[in-house]
């Protein structure tokens, strides 16, 4: 394997965060297993993933109408992606289980062309494609601000950026930090949301990452306030209740933006 997940002589923290990535990868397989076998690959199914590709091809439209004959990328199109619910563009999807997927969701799948590839080293050369989309997939990543880099570089100048990704109070940043660490130590405790993902984003770190590249935002917004209200109007007890009205997680930050 090349790219990020290969470099294993750069220090004890660089090839603790490699491991976790791997058994981040590892677990999101063994779960996608579970829905395989539990039969999500329902007309229903494929309907939402349609509608959700709808919705946010429309905020792209918005932006400039998509022709046919624009290329479109998704970096992390996973099992069930942005991509499969296209149509009539040269569309493609880049994920590091994409053979795996191919083999569990045979029927959503073949709607798009994928390959497999990591993030942070995509196979394409400079400004390639008119649309890339990474719909709340960075967080599983080895590098997640790599990929954002990787996700401009091969944006064609003008092209449209559509991004998301789940953002967090500061505070689980650290414990995913801490998770991260004792992992590395050889403890094998797994808390599933810090397991799942190798890091714990917040909107000012994702914010300040894309403020660095050549990029004209068009919208850019999250649900943090939202999020914060809801906790406070829940009427739910207990300690971990109100530790959630206190830290809120699982906002989602949206961007769209133009190449310069």
């Amino acid at each position: 394997m090349s790219g990020p997940m290969a470099n294993e002589d750069h220090g004890w923290f660089a090839r603790a965060r490699t491991q976790r990535a791997r058994r981040a990868l590892e677990r999101q397989l063994e779960y996608q297993k579970k829905k395989a076998s539990g039969g999500t690959e329902s007309d229903t199914f494929a309907r939402n993933v349609f509608l959700h590709t709808q919705a946010v091809m429309q905020k792209i439209a918005d932006v400039r109408p998509i022709s046919p004959g624009d290329k479109v990328l998704e970096v992390g199109s996973g099992a069930h992606g942005l991509v499969f619910g296209l149509a009539g563009n040269l569309a493609v999807g880049i994920d590091p289980l994409a053979v795996e997927y191919k083999s569990l969701f045979p029927n959503l799948q073949r709607n798009a062309v994928t390959a497999a590839a990591i993030g942070e080293m995509l196979p394409f050369g400079d400004e390639t494609f008119d649309v890339v989309m990474s719909d709340n997939v960075i967080d599983h990543a080895e590098d997640p601000l790599a990929i954002v880099r990787e996700l401009v570089r091969v944006l064609k100048a003008g092209g449209i950026l559509y991004f998301t990704v789940n953002v967090h109070h500061p505070v689980y940043e650290l414990v995913s930090r801490l998770h991260g660490m004792w992992n590395g130590l050889g403890i094998k405790i797994e808390i599933s949301p810090f397991a799942d993902h190798t890091v714990h984003l917040t909107e000012e770190r994702i914010r300040s990452a894309f403020a660095s590249l050549p990029l004209s935002p068009v919208s850019q917004s999250s649900t943090v306030e939202e999020m914060k209200k809801a906790r406070r109007n829940n009427g739910s007890r207990g300690a971990e209740a109100v530790f959630k009205k206190l830290f809120f997680k699982n906002a989602v930050y949206e961007l769209v933006a133009v190449r310069k």
